[in-house]
């Protein structure tokens, strides 16, 4: 079980590595021509009426040049008009999607509670088949959760059923924090991400109305506005991307831990009932080596009888 956890461990470092990677790609700026009219080479100037077009054609390009041309739409471009804030959002969801993909091989059923080792496990305590020691070591030796639960029962093997009970009461917690942990902070992510990308929209449209009250300009400034806005609104998209998946991931992994635990809690009780002081009692044919010994009659009672 040390092995497997090592090795998940080590994947989960690879896939936030590859991610940070691939965050970073999509920062660099790209230094694509989108113009047209730039590739085109130049053509030699005609008689007449069409060297007086081709006069007036470079200053409506550079015209058509200055024109705001609205919020970008490539990825690595929205990545730069998000602002500063747009790097703890993509930190965030690197973090989430790595737990996720943790939680969701550590929380298998058949690595929790295994089947085959449960049914043989009540089968053989059904049976008498174990004792104290034989149990304890065939829980140790398997590891899973359930197992590790089941063990903290056995030791207390043959105390009253109070006793055992509170005992894998303490255990189950223990695999309860265990099989819930990272939970936590995709939790976080979700109530942090918004506000994260609200505080990006806030510090953007401070800089568009300084910039607006600063600049002398008086043509297009309504255009600059809107444009500004635009682009500081899309850190509280990229806030609200990050924590809508993390809260669903969230409330998913939390309701199979939920109903792992439930399950767990089922095949304890049986265990209780099996190894407790009165459970032994009430099935002594069921456990010949915790039988009781059959009493002898001594000669002096029989004379008198």
């Amino acid at each position: 079980m040390k092995t497997q956890a090592g090795w998940i461990s080590l994947c989960g470092k690879i896939l936030i590595l590859a991610c940070l990677v691939a965050t970073w790609t999509l920062s660099i700026p790209t230094f694509a021509q989108d113009d047209r009219g730039d590739a085109e080479p130049a053509r030699p100037a005609e008689e007449g009426a069409d060297s007086s077009r081709e006069a007036e054609a470079p200053a409506s390009g550079k015209r058509a040049r200055t024109k705001p041309q609205g919020i970008p739409t490539r990825l690595s471009d929205l990545f730069r008009a998000g602002g500063p804030m747009m790097w703890p959002l993509a930190a965030c969801s690197v973090i989430v999607v790595a737990f996720a993909i943790e939680r969701q091989v550590l929380l298998r059923r058949r690595r929790v509670i295994p089947k085959d080792f449960v049914t043989r496990f009540l089968e053989h305590l059904k049976s008498g088949q174990l004792d104290r020691a034989s149990a304890l070591e065939l829980c140790e030796k398997n590891g899973s959760p359930i197992a590790q639960v089941f063990a903290h029962g056995v030791r207390k093997w043959g105390k009253p059923s109070v006793e055992v009970e509170q005992a894998i009461i303490d255990g189950g917690e223990r695999q309860i924090g265990l099989l819930r942990k990272h939970l936590r902070v995709m939790n976080t992510v979700a109530t942090v991400a918004p506000l994260m990308g609200l505080l990006g929209t806030v510090y953007g449209m401070i800089l568009c109305f300084n910039e607006l009250a600063t600049s002398t300009a008086v043509v297009g400034k309504t255009e600059e506005l809107a444009k500004g806005i635009g682009m500081a609104l899309v850190a509280t998209g990229g806030g609200l991307v990050v924590a809508i998946p993390s809260l669903i991931l969230y409330m998913y992994l939390a309701g199979r831990v939920d109903a792992v635990v439930m399950e767990m809690d089922l095949m304890a009780q049986k265990v209780v009932h099996l190894i407790s002081a009165e459970g032994l009692a009430s099935h002594p044919g069921e456990h010949p080596r915790l039988a009781p010994r059959p009493k002898t009659i001594g000669t002096a009672a029989l004379k008198n009888t």
